[in-house]
């Protein structure tokens, strides 16, 4: 007797609106589903990128604006918009009696400093396929948070520039510190001017962290790693006054708060 073969069941129907969930204030980020049948879709200017299943990663820059727009432009021409409010946050800002120090900095400094920016920026530009972004953070150390991501000095009301990361101490160098989610090493460095052991790891859909100031890294560019893998120490290397972990997050231009990626430390 002949045997039938069952069809392949169809994918589920994806919504016909946005759907999506996170910290919807700035410094914050979403996680989400774009509507069934979208060719491309936008937050404010920004291009997002999905997989085959429609979802999407998209988040918000310290100083984001009020509200912004998620788009989607449809097969049929059609387009869908959802309109997101971000809350605004109350930065730790601190006002100084005194003149902000004039910037500039040595020829050879500058010399030196415009490859490792580059570097960086290049790093950060890589799409590696790291499904990262999907997962719940965890906080690559614990001890005392020793800087605040935004938090700012006003000189006598010129505006320094603000804290773009988290600092961790434990006390020591040589504590171990691990990768907060999965991810792709797109650079491992020894001895930039500012960052002194730098690591960078992509995430995926354009988010990466950094990790600044390590005594040693444990990976190299290339490198998968998993959340919780031991990647690096925590150290003093390069700009820094004592041994701390710096932990930054960015999607693409966008400078994230790594405090609303895990909650609270415990």
């Amino acid at each position: 007797m002949p045997t039938s073969t069952p069809a392949p069941e169809a994918a589920p129907a994806r919504p016909s609106t946005f759907t999506f969930a996170g910290e919807l204030e700035q410094g914050g980020w979403i996680r989400g589903t774009v509507p069934g049948g979208t060719v491309e879709a936008m937050l404010g200017t920004e291009k997002l990128a999905f997989d085959a299943q429609g979802r999407f990663f998209a988040a918000f820059d310290r100083d984001a604006p009020a509200s912004t727009r998620l788009v989607a432009r449809l097969a049929d021409g059609q387009t869908i918009t959802s309109l997101l409010a971000i809350a605004p946050r109350d930065w730790d800002i601190e006002h100084v009696d005194a003149a902000l120090r004039p910037g500039g900095s040595s020829e050879a400094f500058r010399r030196r400093r415009q490859p490792e920016l580059d570097a960086i920026w290049n790093a950060r530009l890589k799409e590696t396929g790291a499904q990262g972004w999907r997962q719940d953070f965890i906080w690559p150390v614990s001890g005392r948070i020793s800087g605040r991501f935004g938090s700012q000095r006003i000189y006598r009301g010129e505006p320094g520039s603000y804290h773009s990361g988290i600092d961790i101490t434990t006390g020591t160098a040589g504590t171990p510190y691990v990768a907060p989610a999965d991810g792709v090493v797109v650079l491992a460095v020894d001895d930039f001017s500012l960052e002194g052991k730098l690591l960078i790891i992509d995430h995926g859909q354009g988010l990466n962290s950094a990790f600044l100031h390590s005594s040693r890294l444990y990976v190299k560019e290339g490198d998968r790693v998993t959340k919780g893998q031991h990647i690096g120490d925590i150290g003093s290397s390069g700009r820094a006054t004592g041994p701390h972990l710096h932990w930054s997050l960015k999607w693409r231009n966008a400078r994230l708060d790594p405090l609303l990626f895990t909650g609270p430390m415990r």
